[in-house]
This record gives C-alpha cells, structure tokens and sequence, in this order.
C-alpha cells in the first residue's frame, strides 16, 4: 500500500518499499540492531513491525525502545506519519 500526500500544490506518493527502507535504516541506525527479513507496515492501523537481531550482551530491551523511538521519529520526520513500532527480538548476533 502506497502513502499518498494530497496538498494545493497536488499529491505526493510514497511506495511501501520506501516506507519499509525508511523503518530499517533508522532502526539499524541503533547500535546493535540489524534488521532481519520479516518487516511491514501497515498504513491503515498505523503499526510497523520489525524483527531485529541484537548484539549479544546488549540490554535487550533499551536496544528496541531505542529502535523503536528511531523509527517513529523518522517516519513522522520524512512522511509525517504517527506510528506505532513493534520490534521483535528474534536472534543474537
């Protein structure tokens, strides 16, 4: 599902696959977080969902509310959209 913009100057459309590349960088801008293949969003209840793996010896879960506080921040940054991030912890690395 495609986000689109409408505004007086026309309308602004933004792929999912942006969207997605948008929630990995910023999560992977966390040190100690690599995002892994299960990733979504979804537009309509506004949740994002990211399975991570994380540093081994890592406090587990300041390294996903530090994601998940990089993604929101940056989807409402570049899209202005209010999410809610779900991460997922699936493996050490």
């Amino acid at each position: 599902m495609n986000l689109v913009v409408a505004s007086e100057g026309g309308t602004v459309t933004v792929p999912e696959a942006v969207l997605v590349e948008i929630a990995v960088r910023a999560a992977e801008s966390v040190d100690g977080i690599r995002v892994r293949r299960r990733r979504t969003i979804d537009l309509d209840t506004g949740v994002v969902r990211l399975a991570v793996a994380a540093r081994r010896g890592e406090p587990l879960l300041e390294l996903g509310e530090r994601a998940q506080e990089q993604v929101a921040a940056a989807l409402k940054a570049m899209c202005g959209l209010e999410t809610k991030v779900e991460i997922s912890i699936g493996e050490l690395a």
